[in-house]
């Protein structure tokens, strides 16, 4: 009975070894994840300020377009 009781402790032991293991790897690949999705969000938020910032040149050289063109009629008198 002693030899069954040790086998029982030992495959016991065993499985919680297992157990413990897998919930580690699980922990180290949920750790990566979150890092690669943080990662993607920087460069989401970056590629987004870059964007912005393209639209805001362009609106402000829009904008400078316009008020050439206003100046310009203004001096040769077309507006009215």
């Amino acid at each position: 009975m002693n030899d069954m009781t040790q086998m029982l402790h030992t495959m016991e032991n065993t499985l919680r070894l297992q157990n413990r293991a897998r919930a580690e790897r699980r922990t180290q690949k949920a750790e990566e994840e979150k890092r690669e999705f943080q990662e993607k969000l920087m460069r989401a938020a970056a590629s987004k300020m870059e964007l912005d910032g393209l639209a805001s040149k362009a609106k402000g050289s829009e904008d400078a377009v316009q008020r050439d063109q206003l100046i310009g009629m203004m001096g040769t008198g077309s507006m009215f």
